[in-house]
């Protein structure tokens, strides 16, 4: 994929806005990334998966990877209090 995905630019705007650890900690993708990546899941189960939809999930998975630590992180702070 050259180009990025809806998903990423999603992430990126997040970023880009400004956040704050309460921001992250409840930060849900919209609900069209999450429709997007149930129809990938589902077509992975089908063997149904082109080149570029396999690399558009292996896209989905690392930025669910890196949200799942910024949340964790995010917990952390707020937990501490800073």
């Amino acid at each position: 994929m050259s180009v990025a995905s809806p998903a990423y630019v999603e992430i990126i705007d997040f970023i880009a806005g400004g956040t704050t650890p309460e921001m992250v900690a409840t930060f849900q993708p919209s609900a069209e990334s999450q429709q997007r990546l149930a129809s990938l899941l589902e077509l992975q189960q089908e063997g149904a998966l082109s080149a570029d939809e396999v690399a558009e999930l292996d896209h989905f998975m690392d930025l669910e990877h890196i949200l799942r630590v910024a949340k964790a992180r995010a917990r952390q702070i707020l937990s501490r209090g800073e």
